[in-house]
């Protein structure tokens, strides 16, 4: 057996800047040096950043990620790294044409290459490519059919790139027949409730399918609508986990490896069969070839996992400090109605910016109870952040006076109207002041239409639009319950929490004359969007037919509201957006539901059970 100290670089990149990508490279190379590592690896497309969507398909992106990795080379080497194997993720154009697919050479690929002794010795490209959810990469790639092993002190090692993990067959199963000792895994595996335990189960599965140990190693921080949680890790060949990174943090995990060392005389295996209908070509690169002299091995470092609340709370935190800092924005501001949904946002900005940089605004209206103008004051108080009263009704007035020569505003006009000049106060503020504004609803307000276009969904980045309404009301109660673990006053005022919910855009409003129960609502909407459930599923689950009937008619009516909200984080299994793309204009309805192109659009129906543009619960859409 030889031994090898692998060190894992989970990193925080951001798209389009090589120059900063490539800093973050030499400076956690650097570290692994000075921790003895022997190889150390970075996450997908590291110095380009990922996802880099559209920015792939410029041929003059491709050169400059190309150009980079050839200067990082020889600048590792320049920094006295030039020993230490170092695997990055960047964009690499293919060599040759790939008929199978019709595309010719120097289409875009999603590559890895491995740098040492200042030149790129050896290059990987992804082999499968994901074309589900979020991910579009066959849009983008075409995939590699060379597999590389490279001896690194005695031991054959292998490389693969995320996706190439999840499907049968491919570099994986070439991995087995090569006879590697090590697995090496680049990742930019974006973070959803549930899948670092999917993640943990893949590797030690395919550890075993491979018989070689496997190190994986995950970006880490928030890019547009996704957000990375880390969580890299390293297995035995037997699916043994040895070593396990912290969520949500940039960190470097170190682990040293008994591993068996490479034939004298590897076979010749190439090509070899995937076992996916291609082939792959196996290249040996040596790197060196002498086992390191024999060391005491580290304590390995097993970070625990973040409980379910934790690990949600974390990811909103993380997403919504990265697109602030990443936009080059200082500050934000947002509606502070005295309701859940905008308490949580303001306790996660304080958290993700500090309470300096986070702006609040109170905009009651005659509508607005006293209850709720003083529970955001008293959040204001205990988080610290900066806080303004500003009443909107003389504004509302004078636009009901405005519009009196066209004989006036009625019913939910006159509702919408409250919150879209709420959004228009804090789009005037984002203008003056350079803020960021954040919009405050929830996933279940997004999915049913509970929000004013212009108004409450108006503003820059929505941290909590994946977020369901029970899990909002379970975030708070974990926030103050993790502030009174830590000593500190909790952040969101009890009151906030347990009062019922409601807009309070007219005399008595609750969310519930307009809605089912919450937790009847969100058990609906989890199967009907999350799992594409259509009424007779609905129905057979246990649902109740009246209540799927509503919630269905609901999701479609606002399907042309949900294009124009703001992007937000994605942390469930299929957010609106990225991950749910359903076209606005279609005929198609569930059976058995009503057709809502026989309304017109924007107005209410009779019998109704909602507005098509009501504002529920959103930050400024509430006194």
């Amino acid at each position: 057996m030889a031994q090898l100290r692998v060190a894992l670089a989970q990193v925080n990149t951001t798209v389009g800047d090589l120059e900063a990508n490539a800093d973050l490279v030499s400076t956690w190379t650097r570290r692994a040096l000075r921790c003895g590592a022997h190889l150390v690896a970075f996450p997908e497309m590291t110095l380009t950043g990922y996802p880099a969507e559209d920015l792939v398909l410029r041929r003059s992106f491709t050169q400059a990620s190309r150009d980079a990795v050839d200067h990082l080379a020889g600048r590792l080497d320049d920094e006295g790294a030039g020993e230490l194997a170092v695997i990055v993720g960047y964009l690499d154009r293919s060599r040759n044409p790939t008929p199978r697919l019709g595309r010719p050479a120097g289409e875009p690929q999603n590559a890895a290459a491995v740098l040492w002794r200042g030149e790129v010795v050896a290059r990987y490209a992804k082999h499968h490519l994901p074309n589900y959810g979020v991910f579009d990469e066959f849009r983008y790639f075409v995939p590699g059919y060379d597999f590389p092993v490279l001896r690194i002190h005695g031991v054959d090692v292998g490389l693969t790139i995320c996706e190439d993990l999840w499907q049968d067959g491919g570099p994986v199963a070439v991995a087995r027949t090569a006879g590697v000792g090590l697995l090496v895994c680049l990742n930019g595996s974006p973070y959803e409730r549930g899948k670092a335990f999917q993640r943990d189960e893949l590797s030690a599965t395919k550890a075993r399918e491979a018989r070689a140990a496997l190190a994986y190693v995950n970006l880490v921080g928030g890019q547009d609508e996704l957000v990375f949680d880390g969580g890299s890790l390293a297995v035995d060949a037997t699916g043994r986990l040895l070593a396990r990174a912290g969520q949500f943090t940039e960190t470097l995990l170190t682990v040293d490896l008994d591993l068996p060392s490479g034939p004298a005389d590897p076979p010749g295996i190439d090509p070899v069969d995937a076992g996916d209908g291609t082939v792959m070509s196996v290249t040996r690169t040596v790197l060196t070839s002498e086992p390191v002299p024999s060391y005491p091995p580290q304590p390995p470092v097993v970070a625990h996992r973040l409980e379910p609340a934790a690990e949600l709370y974390a990811a909103v935190v993380t997403a919504t400090r990265d697109y602030v800092r990443k936009n080059g924005f200082g500050s934000v501001v947002l509606g502070l109605s005295g309701g859940i949904d905008s308490a949580l946002v303001a306790a996660v900005a304080v958290d993700a910016l500090g309470a300096d940089r986070v702006h609040t605004v109170a905009m009651p209206s005659v509508h607005s109870s006293t209850g709720s103008v003083d529970d955001a004051a008293e959040l204001a108080l205990r988080t610290g952040v900066v806080h303004t009263v500003a009443p909107i009704q003389p504004v509302v007035d004078a636009f009901h006076a405005a519009l009196a020569a066209t004989g006036g505003l009625g019913g939910l006009a006159t509702e919408n109207l409250q919150a879209r000049v709420r959004g228009t106060l804090l789009m005037a503020l984002s203008n003056t002041h350079g803020h960021l504004v954040l919009t405050t609803g929830n996933k279940s307000e997004l999915a049913t239409g509970f929000s004013t276009l212009y108004g409450d969904s108006a503003g820059g980045f929505a941290p909590i639009k994946d977020v369901p309404k029970t899990l909002v009301w379970e975030l708070a109660r974990w926030r103050n319950a993790e502030a009174v673990r830590r000593g500190e006053t909790p952040p969101i005022p009890k009151e906030i929490i347990i009062k019922p919910p409601s807009a309070e855009l007219a005399p008595g409003q609750l969310d519930s004359d307009r809605l089912p129960d919450y937790s009847t609502l969100d058990a609906v909407l989890d199967d009907y969007v999350e799992r594409d459930q259509g009424r007779v599923e609905l129905i057979t689950s246990g649902h109740d037919p009246e209540t799927v009937e509503r919630v269905i008619r609901l999701v479609d009516l606002a399907e042309y509201k949900r294009r124009q909200n703001p992007p937000g984080p994605k942390v469930t299994s299929k957010a609106f957006g990225r991950d749910r793309r359903l076209p606005i204009t279609s005929r198609w309805r569930e059976r058995g539901t009503p057709s809502p192109n026989t309304e017109p659009p924007n107005h209410p129906t009779p019998n109704t059970d909602a507005p098509l543009d009501g504002g529920m619960d959103g930050a400024s859409a509430r006194g």
